[in-house]
């Protein structure tokens, strides 16, 4: 059961600051892991604070260890009442500048109105010095914690955003572009010149496309957690990716529903060369590719495909 604050004695006061020091410098932590691929400004900002509250730490464990001795009980937040219940918005991947900046704020002020109250209860000089200089030093931290979200994002922090936006949307949706414009060359325009009707060409492009959206959607969704590599959330990746995959299929699929065949296949050709520059833009814009050796790379992969699909409907 939790105690009221007026009962704890000086070494139990103590040892509870020592707690929140612990928990405070842990916490700023994880919010420097978890901020410094989208705003590592920022995240350089919570591991100084992080180093400032280990630094408390160590002043309230060396004053605690010539005054009590070695053994510190164990006495939590959770076990003295008044502290207010935090929510666990360091657990939550991408972390929110916003919400990290409230957490932080509570934080500080939670940190210093504890200071304040326990300087004023302590009876031992040097306890009391100790703690009003840490509610001095706690009123400073409010006061960075309150600028967090005012700070214009630096240079670094745009590039970091684009890295970011590249491996977690481009990469995938490119990946899953390209599959399914050039994978599905084969059976879509094999059926089409084999059968010479659009309908048949038509369900084939349409079974193609949806079956590799859906392949390579698992596919990218299993490949990894993100939480290594960065790439972000498996599921909005493998979603993005599948997505991607169908759409590239379904572009030069949708012309076969014109009933006349070799109108629907000119269309087709010419929605495939479309999708190709496309394709050859995007690894130009974002994957520093130069124009002429994406457009090279990736015209003749689609050829090869092309004429695959072609001697086989020929033949």
């Amino acid at each position: 059961m939790a105690r009221a604050f007026k009962d704890l004695n000086e070494q139990e006061v103590l040892a509870l600051a020592i707690s929140l020091e612990e928990e405070d410098a842990r916490i700023y932590a994880d919010f420097a892991e978890g901020l410094k691929e989208t705003y590592p400004s920022v995240s350089k900002q919570f591991k100084e604070l992080r180093v400032e509250e280990d630094g408390h730490r160590h002043r309230l464990l060396e004053h605690y260890r010539q005054k009590f001795g070695e053994h510190i009980p164990l006495i939590r937040r959770q076990d003295v009442k008044g502290f207010v219940t935090r929510k666990p918005v360091w657990l939550v991947r991408p972390l929110g500048l916003s919400a990290v900046q409230k957490e932080a704020e509570l934080m500080e002020l939670e940190t210093r109105r504890f200071y304040e109250r326990a300087a004023r209860k302590a009876t031992d000089v040097g306890v009391r010095q100790l703690l009003g200089d840490l509610a001095e030093e706690e009123r400073k931290h409010s006061t960075i914690a309150e600028t967090l979200e005012a700070s214009q994002p630096a240079e670094e922090e745009v590039a970091a955003r684009k890295r970011l936006f590249v491996l977690q949307v481009i990469q995938p949706g490119l990946a899953g572009l390209m599959d399914g414009s050039v994978s599905t060359l084969a059976p879509l325009f094999a059926a089409a010149i084999a059968t010479r009707t659009s309908r048949d060409a038509f369900l084939v492009g349409l079974a193609a496309s949806l079956g590799a959206g859906i392949s390579m959607g698992f596919a990218e969704a299993l490949s990894d957690d993100g939480s290594l590599t960065g790439r972000g959330r498996p599921l909005i990746r493998g979603f993005v990716c599948g997505l991607m995959t169908a759409l590239g299929g379904l572009g030069h699929t949708f012309p076969y529903l014109i009933p006349y065949y070799q109108t629907a296949t000119a269309i087709a050709v010419v929605v495939v060369l479309i999708e190709l520059g496309v394709i050859s833009w995007v690894r130009h814009r974002f994957m520093d590719t130069p124009l002429t050796s994406a457009l090279f790379q990736v015209v003749i992969g689609g050829l090869l495909v092309f004429l695959t699909g072609i001697l086989i409907g020929s033949s």
